[in-house]
């Protein structure tokens, strides 16, 4: 297994990964800094029961090394990393005490990385982590942080479709088109709340059916089962729960002409990258679209601290970056990702230049 992790860490560029064991308090966390060229790495600490300890290995190596790159594209000048607790994100009895600890491991990592919510994780969660550790972000607004960060990603995810609407239909007017929503969660519900005021037609799903009682009585929302969505009428498909959703079975499914959506890691690998282009489906980089989030808890480390008008500005970026991005993509003939990871990696070597200069 140590081989085989060192020669996953090498192929991906990271440069640390850390593995934190307490079982006292039933901590098994795992933190990926893949790159702290732009700055300190910045990600958030998911929580979830995994099916194998190489599953949330992968998830923390494929998660952080999407933060450098949504870091980057985001004009944000910190690097990406990711952390990943192994427990139930219902935990209730000891939580506390978990995220004490959890504190005093990132704390330990010297500011290399700085922490966040994610999923499974809360606000609660980072002001437990505070008492201890200063390298956080995503605090609450009553102590002078920028909040929960869902609103500000489904904010960017929004401006995304607009744009690869206007690119795809010559348009952003979004009345009368239907859009898909995979997850109902926090991003997904303040996501078909701006769709909605837009004039959207929603469909959604997710595995919990009071969330879509709530979607059907709040937006008008069909609903339908989890394993449907994927065939779904729809203009644009928006996933916003876990990752990997779009693979050799769902993208034969699909029926959007457009997919734009909050979540992390949407395609198994890029061997998506063909079926999509063959099926002329615009494809948004998820890491370019959902990067309001993270530029909400960028906002907490601005010298004078959280700005809601630098995270407005910044989000709403959002929709001339993924303009950018579909534009060059078509230029050069590339898949949207490749082309997201290009612009990426061009403004860290940029300040590995300077680094080495100076």
């Amino acid at each position: 297994m140590s081989l085989e992790l060192f020669k996953e860490v090498e192929k991906r560029g990271h440069e640390q990964v850390v593995f934190f064991h307490y079982p006292e308090v039933g901590l098994k966390a795992i933190v990926g800094i893949h790159s702290t060229v732009l700055g300190p790495a910045l990600g958030g600490c998911r929580m979830k029961l995994y099916p194998s300890e190489k599953e949330a290995i992968d998830d923390v190596l494929r998660l952080s090394e999407g933060m450098t790159y949504k870091n980057s594209v985001a004009g944000l000048d910190i690097g990406g990393g990711k952390a990943c607790i192994i427990a139930d994100h219902n935990l209730s009895a000891g939580r506390r005490e978990l995220f004490l600890k959890f504190g005093e491991c990132v704390r330990d990592l010297g500011g290399r990385y700085i922490t966040a919510e994610d999923m499974g994780t809360g606000v609660k969660d980072i002001m437990t982590v505070r008492e201890v550790c200063s390298f956080i972000s995503g605090t609450s607004l009553e102590e002078g942080g920028g909040g929960d960060p869902s609103p500000w990603t489904a904010q960017g995810v929004f401006q995304g479709i607009l744009a690869s609407a206007e690119r795809y239909y010559s348009s952003k007017d979004l009345k009368g088109k239907t859009v898909a929503i995979q997850g109902m969660g926090h991003v997904g519900v303040f996501l078909a709340e701006l769709l909605t005021k837009a004039g959207a037609k929603l469909v959604v799903t997710d595995i919990d059916s009071r969330k879509l009682e709530a979607a059907r009585q709040d937006f008008g929302a069909e609903v339908v089962e989890p394993g449907k969505i994927y065939d779904a009428e729809c203009d644009i498909y928006s996933p916003c729960a876990v990752g990997q959703t779009i693979n050799s079975d769902t993208i034969k499914r699909l029926k959007c002409k457009i997919i734009a959506g909050g979540a992390n890691n949407q395609l198994t690998d890029d061997s998506m990258y063909k079926p999509i282009l063959e099926r002329k489906i615009l494809y948004c980089p998820d890491f370019v679209i959902n990067a309001g989030g993270v530029i909400n808890c960028a906002s907490e480390l601005l010298p004078g601290g959280w700005s809601k008008s630098w995270t407005e500005a910044k989000v709403k970026n959002i929709y001339n970056t993924i303009h950018e991005v579909l534009e060059r993509a078509e230029r050069q003939s590339l898949f949207p990702e490749i082309v997201a990871v290009e612009i990426a990696k061009e403004r860290i070597e940029q300040a590995r230049q300077k680094k080495a200069e100076a």
